[in-house]
């Protein structure tokens, strides 16, 4: 990189103040850039900045989407909602037109969805529509492959009728009684498939923190659980909760619908959302219960941690995601965290791409502690 280009770039970080000490003029497209970025990170020093005129923020929110890539727009959209107050000015519509949809966006329509003026209900909808259709164009096919995959998987038998032998998976399991002489494999194991599964082979609980924290898990969430909804053999249901319990599970076909059915913010009862889904869990052995939480409980966290383990020894497959997103590390309650490891639940953060892979192995049974490694994901360690 030139000297020349090395001083550009530090004069659009650092703003051009008298003490930025690069010396550099700027022109063209580099000056109408530099007027976005002090329109935002210029504003604590001096009054102005995007203001709270709603057009301007709309031009603004044009103009960066003009001048810096999808991912920097991103960034900025986050910067601003917090440091100028755009989570009010999101509230007009032709603002909402000139935003980048992403998911975090979606997270603050949903999180602002009662404040949301009657003019800009429907424009909020497009946004997370837009979004929504997007993830699912990204995820639905290796969600639907990986869950029906493993449902087949799950139901294999070794005594399978004649049209229903996996010739392919019976060979690799006698090759060791290959037969020179022959030229051939005497298949003393065979596998193969049940003729079909039953209607109803594993039920999927996916129980949602909808505490702010947890925005971005949240609409990934949902967005899986309208996929998983429409695979046959699953019956999938979605819990909610704050400090209430609300069961989305007649809105699972329409993620739009269900997001919207869930109020983001308040406090947390982890106990009081394992104490309804108790009660709507009929067959524990086929059922994959999955907690979506940072555990920051508010509740009674003593008679939580009992219901979890009264879950794990009912032979039920239990797993807590930390986080379901792309957003890194998550915070959470490390004592929780640990204790439920204690119990045997694994307990990490998970990406949505490495979702479908997760449902997956746990339709199989398989240790998703042993998943989880494989992954090169960090595990909660149990309380020593």
């Amino acid at each position: 990189m030139s000297q020349s280009e090395r001083l550009r770039r530090w004069r659009l970080i650092l703003g051009g103040d008298d003490a930025d000490g690069t010396g550099t003029e700027l022109s063209g497209v580099d000056l109408k850039r530099d007027g976005t970025l002090d329109a935002l990170y210029g504003a604590e020093k001096k009054r102005g900045g995007l203001g709270g005129s709603s057009p301007r923020v709309a031009r603004w929110l044009g103009d960066i989407r003009g001048y810096f890539p999808a991912s920097v727009v991103q960034v900025m959209q986050r910067d601003a909602m917090d440091r100028l107050g755009l989570r009010q000015l999101l509230l007009e519509p032709e603002l909402l037109d000139a935003v980048q949809p992403d998911v975090h966006l979606v997270g603050t329509l949903l999180s602002l969805n009662h404040a949301i003026p009657e003019r800009s209900r429907e424009t909020a909808r497009a946004v997370v529509r837009q979004v929504v259709d997007e993830l699912e164009r990204r995820l639905a096919q290796p969600t639907r492959q990986a869950v029906s995959g493993a449902l087949h998987r799950a139901g294999r038998t070794s005594r399978p009728r004649a049209a229903d032998i996996d010739w392919n998976r019976t060979i690799l399991a006698n090759l060791k009684h290959y037969q020179p002489a022959h030229h051939t494999v005497i298949p003393e194991r065979l596998v193969g498939y049940g003729r079909r599964l039953p209607q109803v082979s594993r039920e999927i609980v996916l129980c949602l923190d909808q505490s702010g924290s947890m925005a971005s898990s949240v609409v990934y969430a949902g967005v899986f659980g309208a996929v998983l909804a429409s695979v046959r053999s699953l019956r999938t249901q979605i819990v909610a909760f704050d400090t209430a319990v609300v069961d989305l599970t007649d809105l699972v076909t329409d993620p739009v619908e269900l997001l919207f059915g869930v109020q983001l913010g308040g406090g947390t009862d982890i106990n009081s959302a394992l104490a309804y889904c108790q009660t709507r869990i009929d067959n524990p052995r086929d059922t994959i219960f999955v907690l979506i939480s940072d555990l920051y409980e508010g509740g009674d966290n003593d008679e939580m941690l009992r219901r979890a383990q009264a879950m794990v020894a009912s032979d039920m497959q239990v797993v807590c995601l930390l986080a379901l997103s792309d957003d890194g590390a998550p915070a959470y309650d490390h004592d929780n965290a640990a204790a439920l490891a204690a119990l045997g639940i694994p307990t990490f953060a998970c990406t949505p791409d490495q979702f479908p892979d997760l449902i997956a192995a746990a339709i199989q049974r398989d240790d998703l502690t042993t998943w989880a490694g494989n992954q090169g994901i960090q595990l909660a360690a149990p309380q020593e």
